[in-house]
């Protein structure tokens, strides 16, 4: 079976092609491939591919189809994987000159769970630098591109997990969200994004930035599509403390029945109406709230006043554990190593120097800063005391609803370069960052478009959940995804 957009098909649609014997999995994985070696060259979404780890996970789905063997939940379905994730036989650079030829030693749980459940690896995906930046445009290799507008940015920091899935590259991917890093380029590549509660998904093998806030998650064109991913790849890992024991939850189930009557559901008002939304983006989701009360929710309003200083506090937390875990980066170990040093402190800062971009360079001042003595209390202790406040805001308003709506992103893709004053960058995450703080699940789904210099660019609707209260929040995200039944085919695709 010859179709270059195999990959663009959803994640069932390719298992059952598989299962049917109507197209291998070795002719998935080639078309994807062949896509791959079409546009990437235009996105700019991976860092490496993967032929040789593709097919050869393409030949056992075969081998089973052909022994007449039950197939794995994901058979066949190309992914891929941000930079930041290990994965033996592929470098993890983090997009980082200082990582330029590190190889992974060993497989990420989250990576490792998705293989087992049948995917076909396509490569290791660009990103914002370890992960510090919202557009992409942090990323050592340069920026990958929104193939809604190869002319604006994906968004980030994980910018290819992104790209890969709106240009039809890739089925699903996996990305990491610290502060927004998977629902904001979500919403601005019009794709689902999902960020799990805090703990539902091993961490173990992923790139720290944040410990406290680092969560990884799926990527996809289909609310069912992140709703399997999911199921894959959650649960209690030995190798991860903070891992959470739960019991198996039907997401899948949730998505296709995308029941939402009786749902309670909360329009935060006070973010809403924040300086600097456009009103693009706030009609579509307050369109998007009153389609959900047509379905047979009820919906109100809340204020969350607490989370609008989130992003003060996150950007002290998160550069200071940035700063605590970067450290090990000194061009001993591994890494980067500046050449003839003349002592062991001009090894360490000019490998440093030479390794780290200026965003990384910033964010390990800040947080070094933050946690210097004199400071810590002033700052870092503040900083925790605002995020405990944060978090039970959230739990008082999930006493009244189940779910809570907010924009992803208050705006649109927006253009290289547009954005260089770091603030302005960091505003772009305002409405993502709280839920990090909290621990909460969110999900971005597509709920309308914009029209910029005649460009159509996707807007993302934030949905908030309650702690492991992801079958919620996929139900109420499939319930706007069935009923605005959006045509989310980028240019790339859909030509």
């Amino acid at each position: 079976m010859s179709d270059l957009n195999l990959a663009a098909r959803t994640a069932d649609e390719i298992r059952s092609l598989v299962a049917s014997r109507e197209a291998s999995a070795r002719e998935v994985a080639e078309s994807a491939i062949a896509r791959v070696e079409a546009i990437d060259g235009d996105v700019h979404a991976f860092n490496q591919v993967t032929p040789e780890l593709a097919f050869a996970a393409a030949d056992k789905i075969d081998a089973m189809v052909a022994a007449g063997d039950e197939l794995p939940p994901l058979a066949g379905v190309p992914a891929a994987f941000k930079d930041n994730m290990n994965l033996l036989g592929t470098r993890t650079t983090c997009s980082s000159r200082i990582l330029a030829n590190y190889e992974s030693a060993y497989d990420c749980t989250a990576v490792a769970r998705l293989i087992n459940a049948g995917v076909l690896p396509l490569g290791k995906l660009n990103m914002d630098e370890f992960a510090f930046g919202s557009s992409g445009e942090t990323s050592a290799w340069g920026s990958a591109k929104n193939p809604w507008d190869l002319g604006r940015v994906p968004g980030g920091s994980s910018a290819g997990s992104a790209a890969a899935v709106a240009s039809g590259m890739a089925t699903v991917t996996l990305g990491s969200d610290t502060g927004g890093s998977i629902r904001q380029p979500g919403a601005l590549t019009g794709t689902v994004a999902l960020k799990p509660t805090y703990g539902r998904v091993s961490r173990y093998g992923c790139v720290a930035f944040a410990s406290s806030l680092d969560q990884i998650g799926p990527f996809s064109r289909s609310v069912q599509d992140s709703a399997r991913v999911l199921e894959a790849i959650s649960g209690k890992d030995p190798m991860d403390a903070t891992s959470v024991e739960r019991p198996a939850e039907r997401f899948v189930a949730a998505a296709r029945n995308a029941d939402v009557s009786g749902m309670r559901v909360g329009i935060v008002r006070d973010m809403l109406d924040m300086e600097g939304v456009t009103p693009s983006v706030r009609a579509s989701v307050l369109a998007a709230a009153a389609r959900l009360e047509a379905m047979g929710a009820t919906v109100g309003e809340v204020d969350l006043p607490t989370s609008q200083h989130g992003l003060a506090a996150y950007y002290i937390i998160g550069p200071a554990e940035a700063s605590s875990n970067l450290a090990r980066f000194d061009g001993i170990r591994y890494g980067h190593r500046a050449e003839h040093p003349t002592d062991t402190l001009d090894l360490y800062m000019r490998s440093r120097a030479e390794g780290f971009g200026t965003e990384a360079k910033r964010r390990i001042m800040l947080g070094t800063y933050a946690l210097s003595a004199g400071y810590y209390d002033a700052y870092y202790g503040q900083a925790q005391k605002a995020r405990t406040l944060i978090a039970t805001e959230f739990t008082a308003a999930f006493e009244k609803f189940d779910v809570l709506l907010t924009p992803t992103s208050p705006q649109v893709a927006w253009k290289f370069g547009e954005k260089s004053d770091p603030l302005t960058m960091y505003l772009a995450d305002i409405y993502t960052i709280p839920v990090n703080l909290a621990g909460n699940c969110a999900i971005s789904v597509p709920c309308g478009f914009a029209e910029e210099d005649g460009v159509k660019l996707p807007i993302g609707l934030q949905i908030i959940g309650d702690y492991f209260a992801e079958a919620k929040v996929f139900a109420a995200a499939a319930a706007i995804e069935r009923d605005l039944a959006l045509d989310m085919r980028s240019p790339l695709v859909a030509g």
